[in-house]
């Protein structure tokens, strides 16, 4: 029994000082981007001061993301993290697809309450928009483990919320 699980990070994990707050035995293994799902924005964070991105099943649609290596150690703090013990977000299981063609299966999260409608990301309504911040920490980890060109213009394409006050993401 292997001792590390896989985690799919399409949000502000993408980014590794992020990840690696809680979650210190996190390693960058790969990246990679799942089917038929695309890439929202839903519920507000009081922590962000935005909506925090989720994935929501879509026909035809792919989402790029970092493919993460964790000790089962830090299972639980990934959990709490991500609000699971407060219904934020639930664990799902997703095959991903790495640029040479390898399947992995990692664990992601999605929001327990998605979307059921889509908007372009450019025009989203304002309760819906993530925080400058967010947005950006989005984007640096997007650039920091070489996404494609056309995914990171799609990121820096999404309207965030111009919140300008203070945030505490300890």
């Amino acid at each position: 029994m292997s001792n590390t699980f896989l985690y799919f990070a399409y949000g502000s994990n993408l980014l590794a000082k992020r990840i690696r707050l809680n979650n210190s035995t996190a390693v960058m293994r790969d990246i990679g981007y799942i089917k038929n799902f695309r890439l929202d924005f839903q519920r507000y964070s009081k922590r962000w001061h935005g909506a925090s991105a989720t994935i929501v099943e879509t026909n035809d649609s792919i989402v790029w993301g970092v493919i993460w290596e964790l000790d089962k150690s830090n299972l639980s703090t990934l959990d709490q993290q991500e609000g699971v013990q407060n219904n934020i977000y639930h664990a799902l299981s997703v095959d991903v697809e790495t640029p040479n063609g390898t399947i992995l299966n990692c664990r992601v999260y999605q929001q327990c309450h998605n979307p059921t409608e889509y908007i372009k990301p450019v025009d989203l309504p304002m309760d819906r928009k993530p925080s400058p911040l967010y947005l950006r920490m989005m984007i640096k980890g997007a650039q920091e483990n070489n996404l494609p060109d056309d995914y990171l213009k799609f990121l820096k394409s999404i309207s965030d919320n111009g919140y300008k006050g203070k945030y505490d993401i300890r």
